[in-house]
């Protein structure tokens, strides 16, 4: 499927391999192809909802940059990637595995059928040595991370999600074999490969952001991270048992919590909301992560724009208090965002929905050849800046083997 679906312009491709993410209905989607769609470039993300209004299937993303206008602010920097604000689209094919069937919607289905088993496995022939630029020095990371704690005993915040970038100018990369190479060094529950025209999401992302199920809303914020440490048992369930204890990270994680909470506040039952998980510790391959769950019963007649504008940018991309966190981003980060800690997902038929968090994720522009992937780790006032610089190497880790292996 992953080499089929190449031959479309527009196609979004979400993959859970195979964790058993609740809530979650679907190992593998893909949407493939327009019949029509919706984007920033020429309507206001209030409008959204009359393009949602029939019962059918919706992709798209929503970028961390739309949510400034939630809060009335403008951000001025440049996105290289070229990815709309938003994008929503109605495809032409959904293909997807569902308790190991395979189900294809869309005209031709025996054709496609054909077409994707006779289409050869993704063979990788990644083999790139790419020339990785940081748009900060460790020196620069530094005073801005001292900077940022000078606001928080202030009082201008208690938390703030600071993130940076790597990128390559003028390279060359296939997309699908990088995608292919990323997702199978980090098989993240959340990860797309997801395209418009010439740009681009490579995405191995580990942290859902928010699902509907019938009335119910869920969001799973992450916050904490630990390294694994492969081949020793005994120390890596000391990594995990140590990540669990942190006072520093719990301290993160339950602010965040606090926020999703606040968050689903605005368009749920009186009541409703509650903690269903506090302080989970989860393994992937190479890093173990503090994830908690929120859930609420969504009040009648909440629209999805109502809930995205309740709901984000998600917190654990932020901080509190938002909105002074957003300016504080805005002013400290040296580049745009873009697509980088938004969302990509999906709306069913049945008005259920699924948005990962864009995070542990390669931005590419086909056209100018511009190549982004952006790490952050949350700052408190307990923050050791030279563990966070560490922090983010480790994130952004997988990324750079498979760019310059």
């Amino acid at each position: 499927m992953l080499n089929w679906v190449q031959q479309f312009n527009i196609f979004c491709l979400l993959d859970n391999h195979q964790y058993k993410v609740a809530p979650g209905n679907f190992e593998y989607l893909l949407a493939a192809g327009v019949s029509s769609s919706v984007d920033s470039t020429t309507a206001n993300f209030n409008s959204i909802d009359s393009f949602l209004q029939k019962p059918q299937w919706f992709f798209g993303h929503i970028s961390y940059d739309l949510g400034y206008s939630f809060f009335k602010m403008k951000n001025q920097k440049e996105d290289k990637t070229g990815f709309p604000d938003f994008y929503f689209f109605i495809p032409k094919i959904v293909i997807y595995i569902k308790d190991d069937q395979l189900f294809i919607e869309g005209e031709n289905q025996q054709e496609i059928y054909e077409a994707i088993m006779n289409e050869t496995e993704v063979v990788s022939n990644v083999n790139y040595d790419i020339e990785i630029k940081h748009r900060l020095s460790k020196k620069q990371y530094l005073e801005k991370i001292a900077s940022l704690q000078k606001h928080i005993v202030k009082g201008d915040c208690y938390e703030i999600n600071f993130c940076q970038e790597f990128y390559a100018d003028n390279c060359n990369i296939d997309p699908a074999g990088v995608y292919y190479e990323l997702t199978t060094l980090s098989p993240n529950p959340f990860s797309a490969f997801y395209r418009i025209n010439d740009s681009y999401l490579i995405c191995a992302s580990p942290e859902r952001f928010i699902v509907k199920e019938n009335n119910k809303l869920f969001s799973q914020p992450m916050k904490g991270t630990a390294k694994r440490v492969t081949g020793n048992m005994d120390l890596d369930n000391i990594e995990k048992n140590e990540l669990y204890l942190s006072a520093k990270d719990r301290s993160e994680n339950v602010m965040v919590v606090d926020m999703v909470r606040n968050d689903l506040s605005k368009i749920c039952k009186e009541g409703s909301v509650r903690v269903d998980e506090l302080f989970g510790v989860y393994t992937y391959p190479n890093v173990h992560q503090m994830i908690s769950t929120v859930s609420g019963e969504l009040n009648e007649q909440v629209s999805f724009s109502e809930i995205i504008k309740a709901t984000f940018p998600m917190g654990s991309m932020t901080g509190a208090p938002k909105k002074r966190v957003m300016e504080l981003i805005d002013q400290y980060e040296e580049e745009n965002r873009g697509l980088f800690s938004g969302c990509v997902g999906y709306i069913t038929p049945a008005g259920n929905f699924d948005f990962n968090v864009v995070i542990r994720s390669i931005l590419y522009n086909a056209a100018t050849k511009y190549l982004s992937y952006k790490v952050g780790s949350g700052i408190t006032f307990y923050s050791d800046a030279e563990k966070e610089w560490e922090e983010c190497l480790l994130k952004g880790e997988n990324i750079k083997k498979v760019l310059t292996n």
